[in-house]
């Protein structure tokens, strides 16, 4: 299959494995804390990917493991605890939809950092994508009082991270295989993890006798096999074969099924918040629409 068309099986894929993401943070949480879900989280995504990665390693030459460590950081460490402290405050399908931003950031820090020109065009829609970062998030504050939307600026920074993390995957490492970067990814942070692991008593008997600890431990490790470990396999491809603005794009329909997920697990949603999530797609489709 050509690149064309294979862009757009992985991109849809992508959309699918993580809109349902944001709906197994919000279960994660029930029996573990932000960071305990955010460290568990990398540490079982660390362990499968080295279990079938680890040989790819070696494909990664000196060099690059700067860019590597860096990317890991930035796409898979702190957003795992950003986007679980987040929705302690907010509901999954707000935390979606602002992740609608990362392909409007990829083009602002594409131009501020790498010097990656932009158009007009895009420019009116990183504006219009802003504003309906506002209109969601001050609607979302009225409609859920009891809810504090202070916290979807944790969102916000996870979405300038991966867009950071996107753009140097696509100027350092694209000759890295895209196993080798997540499996690299996590030799850096692993430890670090593992240390927060023991520092939030994940490892007593407290935790453990939490009524929704295995429940919990069960949806993060689904959320870590297939929401994490094999969708960063696939959009690190996906960001090779494409560009790191379309590559972001997944974007796109994320909202759609966390918003499904959202409705069924009982989460509000309205009118003016639906507006507002148009108005952001709208941003994003200007933003990465090319000139006929």
């Amino acid at each position: 299959m050509q690149n064309s068309n294979l862009k757009w099986l992985y991109l849809i894929i992508l959309s699918i494995i993580w809109g349902s993401s944001f709906i197994l943070i919000k279960k994660g949480l029930l029996g573990l804390t932000p960071y305990q879900l955010g460290a568990f989280r990398t540490l079982v995504t660390a362990l499968i990917l080295f279990a079938v990665g680890f040989k790819s390693l070696k494909h990664i030459d000196r060099p690059a493991w700067k860019w590597v460590v860096i990317s890991g950081f930035l796409g898979s460490f702190f957003p795992a605890f950003l986007f679980a402290i987040a929705e302690t405050q907010i509901d999954s399908a707000i935390a979606s939809i602002l992740n609608s931003l990362v392909p409007l950031n990829a083009i602002l820090l594409g131009f501020a950092i790498f010097k990656i020109g932009f158009t007009k065009r895009q420019f009116i829609g990183v504006i219009i994508g802003f504003i309906g970062t506002c209109l969601l998030i001050l609607r979302g504050a009225d409609l859920n009082p009891e809810q504090n939307y202070l916290y979807a600026g944790f969102v916000i920074l996870s979405t300038i991270m991966y867009a950071l993390n996107v753009n140097i995957i696509k100027k350092y490492l694209q000759h890295v295989k895209p196993l080798s970067i997540a499996a690299g990814n996590y030799v850096g942070i692993f430890i670090p993890a593992f240390l927060i692991l023991v520092f939030t008593d994940f490892f007593t008997e407290t935790t453990y006798e939490h009524p929704d600890f295995q429940m919990s431990v069960i949806y993060v490790i689904i959320l870590s096999l297939i929401g994490t470990a094999l969708a960063k396999v696939l959009f690190n491809t996906l960001i090779q074969i494409s560009t790191p603005v379309f590559a972001s794009s997944v974007t796109y329909l994320m909202p759609i099924v966390a918003l499904i997920w959202g409705l069924l697990d009982g989460e509000s949603f309205g009118i003016l918040q639906v507006l507002a999530s148009i108005i952001i797609l709208i941003g994003v489709y200007l933003a990465n629409k090319k000139k006929a």
